[in-house]
């Protein structure tokens, strides 16, 4: 087998993204996948593409990968299901109002336009919302997309420009040159990216990457059932949990009329299988919400895993000990919003660029120095 110029570890939706990126640069580029293309933590999202702000760090990432996004989004087939539906943050109370309010403000500040709606408004842009919800918050820039075809359509592009695509092919180590296979051949490779999502920390020591269970719903076709993407703003605060449990109403309508139900976030958890204790919280909060979701039918639920960071924010960056190495993954419930700009990242380190945006923040090095048993260690 040839060498390579960079041989990349997961072909989930971060992982395709650099090599679509890296491929597009000239590199040669090989993408070990043990399983399917897109198959694991990818297909457990909602392929929400948002601007978050519980960071200045976070926001950075996810506003510099949504303008990446929107700016790609002509090039992408329709099967990619791109649509430019909006967000709307539901306040439930005057104490959620004056956060919308908070976000309103530090949006505004930043270049991204959101909108206040009082409880008429609110009702007006979405009617199955339930009456006495104290309003929102409206950000018109936000989109959804299908990121099982956004994944593929990466990894056919690379493939296009040149890469190698390694399906069914488990890495077991990095070594020195590349990357050893479950079959004792090895991928050699100048540059070896470790974007194996929950498995990454098998490859890496040090990561400290965590689990966190999730759960989805989907439904049968609804046309304009619900229109733009919603969420609590409660969801916040249980979203980033590393304690306990938690569910929130999150809501998201796709191009084929159907509505996809989220979300819940669980511990530690090694079981695959549904959790039905966990899908009626989340499902009687949606319906805490939006009454009516009691009246349409459910076709499938499924799960998955989602890797998260103790201070939720991803690692993406080079090794501090390894000068060949480097690491695109714990991106949690934000990979496919920051996948491209994760590669960008990852481009600009690899070829001595500068970014666009600060990339210290991500370095893998933040965590190191960690004691051996602080709460982002290995579950």
């Amino acid at each position: 087998m040839k060498s390579f110029d960079v041989a990349i570890i997961g072909a989930g939706i971060v992982g395709a993204a650099c090599a679509f990126r890296l491929a597009s640069e000239g590199l040669s580029v090989a993408i070990i996948e043990e399983n399917i293309v897109g198959g694991g933590t990818t297909a457990a999202g909602m392929g929400h593409i948002v601007a978050m702000d519980d960071s200045k760090a976070q926001f950075a990432l996810t506003h510099y990968s949504q303008t990446l996004w929107n700016d790609l989004a002509l090039q992408l087939p329709t099967v990619c299901e791109y649509e430019f539906c909006g967000t709307i943050w539901v306040a439930a109370d005057d104490e959620e109002l004056a956060e919308a309010k908070r976000k309103q403000q530090f949006y505004e500040e930043h270049g991204v336009k959101a909108e206040i709606l009082d409880e008429k408004n609110l009702l007006s842009a979405e009617p199955n919302l339930r009456k006495g919800l104290a309003g929102g918050l409206l950000v018109k820039g936000d989109s959804v997309v299908y990121q099982l075809s956004a994944t593929a359509f990466f990894i056919e592009e690379a493939v296009r420009n040149g890469a190698k695509l390694l399906l069914g092919k488990k890495a077991v180590e990095i070594v020195v040159d590349g990357v050893k296979l479950s079959d004792s051949n090895v991928v050699h490779a100048k540059q070896i990216i470790n974007a194996a999502g929950i498995d990454a920390n098998n490859l890496t020591e040090g990561l400290g990457i965590y689990r966190k269970k999730g759960h989805l719903v989907i439904t049968e076709r609804y046309p304009n059932f619900v229109k733009h993407q919603l969420i609590e703003l409660g969801y916040l605060k249980s979203a980033h949990s590393t304690e306990t449990s938690s569910v929130a109403f999150n809501v998201q309508p796709r191009i084929t009329g159907q509505i996809l139900l989220g979300s819940s976030r669980q511990i530690s958890i090694e079981d695959k299988a549904i959790d039905y204790n966990i899908l009626r919280q989340m499902t009687k909060r949606a319906f805490e919400y939006m009454p009516e979701l009691k009246n349409v039918a459910a076709i499938r639920v499924w799960t998955g895993f989602r890797p998260a960071t103790h201070d939720n924010l991803p690692l993406i960056g080079r090794l501090p000990n390894r000068e060949n190495v480097f690491v695109a993954c714990g991106h949690e419930g934000l990979g496919i919003t920051t996948s491209l700009g994760t590669a960008e990242l990852l481009i600009d380190e690899i070829l001595g660029r500068e970014s666009k945006i600060d990339r210290e923040p991500y370095s893998p090095k933040r965590f190191q120095n960690l004691p051996a048993n602080h709460s982002n260690k290995r579950e």
